[in-house]
């Protein structure tokens, strides 16, 4: 068992990863929540999962349920999605000394959360992510929310969790396609804080030897991401290194409607092509995006963003929305070389050579 502290005055909590973790939730809610009623929010594949033995076994610990199931998918991480959960924690009369649990993904985590942080401005939630994203980044952290037709995660607040329990057995009912979705997250923290780190990653060349090193994975990425929110809560500062790759990967994600590449492709597409477009122009060590790419082909993850099948000027319009827009500047996120990133401020014609890549 892993235990880790993040450090943030009265919203202080502690993360907790441990093989088997699932079959002893109900007693770990016990140990900080003692009131009656819980909200489950998950989606209908992890509930098929996890949601009944979660469910009952907190009802054997004499707590009232009720289990918001969701369509699993990026789409359902909308906003007009929120009315109906409201609904629901209206019926059960849940208020504002009770629980949210968000059970499930990064969307599942960001949905939740945001409706944990609005609804009766502010009910506690804890969360327990299934996925691998989720374990290592989204879960961690506080930041929830939801999408616009516009753009990812326009509309969210930073609301801290009052636990994070990791579970690595929960992996392996991912689909491999999920499982690489997550190796995105992975090796972006390795690019932007950990050399050392991100040439262990490159040891591992199958899924089989990740999940055989998967506790040292996921310990090194939310040590990495507990640190740097310890800094920067409210991400103006040095939390924004997180966004490494990011603001390429949410316009990519917004201009396909989230239907051609899920997060962690988009993420490794974009951290290929930003590294490619700063060692052009001098930022970066030569043989940086060579590296980002191998790594990334390794685990298959997809790394060119063909830019023939894109409109440039509509993309570069979706990055103008991006929250690190601050004053008419992007924030950029860069690296020296691998472990080593840092804050740029930039317009957006920084991407306009993106044309000729």
């Amino acid at each position: 068992m892993a235990e880790l502290h993040v450090g943030l005055g009265k919203n202080s909590y502690t993360i907790l990863i441990e093989n088997g973790l699932r079959h002893r939730l109900p007693e770990e809610i016990k140990n900080i929540y003692s009131g009656k009623k819980i909200a489950i929010i998950t989606d209908h594949n992890v509930n098929a999962h996890y949601g009944s033995q979660l469910e009952e076994g907190l009802q054997a610990a004499g707590y009232e349920t009720l289990v918001v199931a969701l369509p699993a998918g990026e789409q359902t991480k909308d906003f007009q999605m929120l009315p109906q959960i409201y609904d629901q924690l209206l019926d059960f009369q849940l208020t504002r000394s009770e629980l949210i649990i968000a059970l499930g993904g990064g969307v599942i985590g960001d949905l939740a959360g945001f409706a944990a942080a609005s609804f009766l401005r502010g009910v506690p939630f804890i969360q327990i992510p299934t996925s691998l994203l989720a374990q290592v980044d989204s879960s961690i952290g506080g930041k929830v929310g939801v999408d616009l037709a516009r753009g990812k995660n326009l509309v969210g607040a930073f609301y801290q969790p009052k636990k994070v329990f990791i579970d690595p057995e929960m992996l392996n009912t991912l689909s491999d396609h999920f499982f690489r979705d997550g190796l995105g997250e992975v090796i972006k923290y390795g690019c932007i804080k950990d050399a050392e780190f991100f040439s262990f990653l490159q040891t591992l060349h199958t899924r089989e030897e990740m999940m055989a090193h998967i506790e040292r994975i996921l310990y090194t990425c939310c040590d990495i991401k507990r640190r740097v929110v310890e800094e920067d809560e409210k991400d103006t500062g040095e939390r924004m290194l997180l966004n490494f790759g990011h603001t390429i990967a949410h316009a990519l994600e917004t201009y396909t409607n989230y239907a051609k590449y899920s997060h962690g492709e988009a993420v490794a597409i974009g951290m290929v092509a930003i590294t490619r477009l700063a060692e052009k122009k001098g930022f970066t060590k030569p043989g940086t995006a060579a590296a980002i790419e191998a790594m990334a082909k390794q685990v298959g993850l997809p790394t060119e963003l063909h830019i023939e099948e894109i409109d440039l000027d509509s993309l570069l319009a979706i990055m103008t929305l991006d929250k690190k827009n601050l004053d008419d500047h992007l924030k950029v996120i860069l690296l020296k070389e691998i472990g080593i990133s840092y804050v740029q401020d930039e317009t957006i014609a920084f991407f306009d050579e993106l044309e000729n890549m």
